[in-house]
């Protein structure tokens, strides 16, 4: 069995084992390359195809299910081609078990790097997905459920990460929480605290303890989104933290830059993950879900997969401060 045999047939267990294929168009993406996994072979997910709005208004429990969603989002597992630009890096990827931080990890392993991924205990089960696709890779995996609203774990969460892989090159704050709420008065004191500890406590917690491990070449990835400029009054709380983001990124770029470390953020515009469905938009907005974006639709973690990539890239190595953004047309959050 070739390598490219193998990878293919890797994969497709993995997802046999977790989950039905997310979409069909995908199939067909991986048809149309050749559907192996060789380096040579492009990247090209079949966006023609991806749903777009009126969409099922199927809503869950938080923190959600990337497993249970419907339609279910496409991270590139079977469209996502690496070429080794990540190749012997050990990185941690948070909230690595479903949407975007999915998708990253996915890519990375594909692009040749050992991944860690943290997530809640209640998300173990898309957690176990990404884990047999990391290995499907020939890469390891590690798994670290835990809350990030706690300092203490934050620095466990580093040390696990770093202790397990063997070193820590890219650390990704990806993980976030966003709840809808109709009006300020009806954001209380606890949601509050909650979303500024899960999205800007925990960055800040985890960049401090990772640059205690962290080397020359490092690199620190956050997510940050459109709401940091053009926030949506039914979740200021969250967009707020998006902007927190930004200026975090472009400081500590500046910080580091002696240090030879660079701190780059990737800024999302309305993508299909668990966040939305699981309370972060009313039902009405689900449905319509960004059908107003220029391209209509809501974004697939699969299309912003390859911008984690470049914001990591060493061959990127004069690109610091930087928001690679992603918004379907609507324009760079800053």
């Amino acid at each position: 069995m070739t390598d490219t045999n193998r990878r293919t047939f890797l994969a497709g267990a993995a997802l046999t084992a977790g989950a039905a294929v997310t979409l069909a168009s995908n199939t067909a993406a991986s048809a149309q390359s050749g559907g192996g996994g060789g380096a040579s072979e492009p990247t090209a997910p079949a966006a023609a195809g991806y749903p777009k709005p009126p969409y099922p208004t199927d809503m869950q429990p938080w923190p959600g299910l990337a497993s249970r969603m419907n339609p279910r989002p496409d991270h590139g597992e079977t469209s996502y081609k690496g070429s080794g630009k990540l190749a012997g890096k050990k990185a941690l990827i948070t909230g690595g078990d479903s949407g975007i931080g999915r998708a990253a990890a996915i890519a990375y392993a594909r692009e040749g790097a050992d991944v860690a991924i943290n997530y809640l205990p209640a998300e173990e089960p898309d957690a176990k997905e990404v884990v047999a696709l990391i290995e499907a890779e020939g890469r390891k995996a590690v798994a670290i459920p835990g809350d990030l609203r706690s300092e203490e774990f934050c620095r466990s969460l580093i040390s696990q990460a770093a202790d397990q892989l063997g070193g820590l090159d890219i650390l990704v704050n990806n993980a976030a929480l966003q709840q809808t709420r109709p009006s300020i008065a009806e954001i209380s004191s606890e949601l509050f605290d909650d979303t500024m500890k899960t999205n800007v406590y925990a960055p800040f917690w985890l960049t401090k303890a990772a640059l205690e491990r962290m080397e020359a070449g490092a690199v620190i990835v956050n997510t940050s989104s459109e709401q940091a400029g053009n926030p949506s009054p039914e979740i200021m709380h969250y967009a707020m933290t998006r902007a927190a983001v930004l200026n975090f990124t472009k400081g500590l770029a500046k910080e580091l830059a002696p240090r030879g470390i660079r701190v780059n953020a990737v800024a999302p515009g309305p993508f299909w993950t668990p966040l939305q469905v699981s309370g972060g938009a009313t039902t009405e907005k689900l449905r319509t879900f960004g059908g107003d974006s220029p391209m209509g639709r809501a974004g697939q973690p699969a299309e912003i997969a390859a911008l984690y990539v470049a914001a990591a890239d060493p061959l990127l190595s004069y690109s610091t401060g930087q928001i690679f953004g992603s918004t379907g047309g609507n324009g760079q959050p800053a």
